[in-house]
């Protein structure tokens, strides 16, 4: 199943949606093993199946490897709202794999959407750069899927970021408590970000933040000398072999670590993405982060 799920692959799938059920289904296959499911449904443990026991909770992996019934048991079942913030800036074009950051975004959040749904969760989405560029309202209701679905994969490049747009829209559309999911390159002061973010969880919203970056800008490779030109200012700065391998690395080691300290010391959740990673590895590993904060 994991090589379904490399972007790669992915990328050649007809069909937002279709990506979705691939990733969470790939997803879901090796969950019998974790302490968690998606954001409202926490799994709790397994015991012996018991006669009239609900057929749907029983783990047919494990029955496939021990020939034994058992059931799972969950805690926390309410339905959340979830709302699923998407920054579709100039920046977020940049690919040096496959698919681009803003594919793997939309990837990751039409997978949410889709896991989302299987618990009835009611979800929303905001596409934003420096303005808010699309708005679909939270719902649980029939349809929901396929207008998040439509809407993600309309969404379109932009301009530049303001943070500030979308979480003013947040603060003063979604009245209801829930769960708020960022995906963007982040690619902001640290202080300007949790300070823009930090009252939405004030307000009694679990914000999650999904940080996606290509492996170049992680740690780029350059064989000679080149001029690179930002993708929303158009400022152009010329970069050596040597810088590239030696200062630039440790100052985005430095920008990662602030944002995720100061991110996690507001009482939020930091995942960090790269578009080389299989989108299953990002789910879990989010999961993982939400355990450990609860």
């Amino acid at each position: 199943m994991q090589r379904y799920l490399e972007p790669t692959v992915l990328s050649s799938i007809s069909g937002l949606e279709l990506v979705a059920k691939t990733v969470v289904d790939g997803f879901v296959a090796g969950l019998h093993r974790s302490p968690a499911f998606g954001f409202s449904t926490e799994f709790a443990e397994y015991r012996a199946y018991a006669e009239g026991d609900d057929l749907r909770r029983i783990d047919w992996n494990v029955y496939a490897r021990t020939e034994r019934a058992y059931v799972k048991r969950f805690r926390g079942e309410t339905n959340t709202q979830v709302t699923f913030l998407l920054d579709v800036s100039a920046s977020m074009a940049y690919g040096s794999q496959p698919v681009s950051k803003i594919e793997y975004a939309k990837y990751l959040i039409a997978s949410l959407c889709y896991l989302s749904q299987q618990q009835r969760d009611a979800a929303g989405l905001v596409v934003f750069d420096d303005e808010i560029r699309n708005y679909v309202q939270p719902s649980s209701r029939h349809g929901q899927l396929a207008r998040l679905m439509h809407a993600i994969e309309e969404a379109k490049l932009g301009e530049r970021t303001d943070f500030s747009k979308p979480f003013l829209h947040c603060m003063n559309f979604l009245h209801r408590r829930g769960i708020i999911a960022v995906v963007s390159d982040f690619y902001e002061k640290p202080e300007t970000i949790v300070n823009t973010i930090e009252p939405l969880r004030i307000h009694g919203n679990e914000v999650v933040l999904f940080h996606i970056l290509d492996p170049q800008e992680i740690r780029p490779s350059l064989k000679e000398p080149v001029l690179l030109v930002d993708m929303e200012t158009q400022a152009s700065i010329e970069v050596s072999p040597e810088y590239a391998r030696t200062e630039y690395p440790q100052k985005m080691e430095e920008h990662v670590a602030v944002l995720r300290d100061k991110v996690q010391g507001a009482g939020m959740d930091y995942t960090l993405l790269d578009t080389s990673r299989p989108l299953d590895e990002g789910l879990r590993e989010y999961l993982v982060v939400r355990q450990g904060r609860m």
